[in-house]
């Protein structure tokens, strides 16, 4: 069965040219590949400025985009989860005591692969693998406080550039690795559409009224606010409405599913700074 997505993926992928018609998983050579794709799709963007999402490849979108953030809709949001971050839990412990230099500027390495559990962890699971260790409710995945710390944290980390391994040691995490892969590529819904129809093949192009993104760069900007939302939201959430748009199930956030399509999807912008959190439509 992974023989036969992977040859699947080749084939939806050749007609674009976003990935080399290998059979052997090569994450260094799929990424520089993804790379290329755009580079020769739009020339003239840096690769750094994939952090601005939309606003990298379109001037009209961007000059408008400026301009809320003159006074972005996210920054009491940003300050709720500063404070929420450093309000200790009742055992009297702080989320700072959980990660990794004490949670500030560790995003850019999220997700990764945790030798350990022998699964992908994202940044999200591990703020609620935090409160329950320290006996706290979990919190919802997609919106509310779990994007407000999230995003808080991602801040920290902006200028700061992604860096997601694919160890080499752990055939698991390339196994990982490239069900997202496949995941990304497979079309789905009654709309028979994958992520990479609309963001691979049409960046730039209108759907409906709206201009659909690079995945280049996508992940450096999350927890987003988008206007659609009216508040912040986390990557999971903007994956399941993806695949709620192309009229298909959405898996769980923070399933294997989606935990392995963010690893995938974030290595692709390995190198990009982060720039959290974003502001889109």
């Amino acid at each position: 069965m992974k023989r036969l997505l992977s040859t699947l993926m080749v084939a939806v992928t050749l007609s674009s040219g976003a990935l080399p018609a290998t059979a052997a998983t090569d994450p260094e050579a799929d990424l520089q590949a993804f790379r290329n794709h755009y580079q020769q799709r739009f020339p003239g963007v840096e690769l750094a400025d994939y952090q601005d999402g939309i606003y990298a490849i379109n001037a009209d979108a961007r000059s408008g985009w400026q301009q809320i953030m003159a006074f972005p809709p996210y920054e009491d949001a940003l300050k709720r989860g500063e404070a929420l971050f450093n309000t200790p839990f009742t055992n009297g412990r702080r989320y700072a005591d959980c990660f990794e230099n004490g949670g500030i500027a560790i995003r850019q390495n999220y997700p990764y692969w945790d030798r350990e559990t022998q699964q992908v962890k994202t940044l999200e699971q591990e703020i609620n693998e935090c409160r329950i260790v320290n006996e706290e409710p979990v919190l919802p995945y997609k919106h509310g406080d779990i994007a407000a710390i999230s995003a808080y944290m991602a801040s920290t980390s902006n200028g700061l550039p992604i860096n997601i391994i694919i160890p080499a040691d752990q055939p698991a995490a390339l196994a990982a690795y490239e069900r997202g892969r496949d995941y990304f590529f497979a079309k789905r819904g009654q709309l028979n559409l994958s992520c990479a129809n609309c963001h691979i093949d049409s960046p730039g192009l209108m759907l409906r009224a709206e201009m659909l993104g690079p995945a280049l760069g996508h992940p450096t900007h999350f927890p987003a606010y988008r206007l659609k939302w009216g508040e912040l939201g986390t990557l999971h959430r903007r994956y399941s409405g993806c695949t709620q748009q192309v009229r298909a199930r959405a898996a769980e956030p923070q399933s294997d599913t989606y935990r392995e399509l963010e690893y995938f999807h974030t290595y692709m912008s390995n190198g990009i700074p982060i720039n959290a959190p974003g502001l889109r439509k």
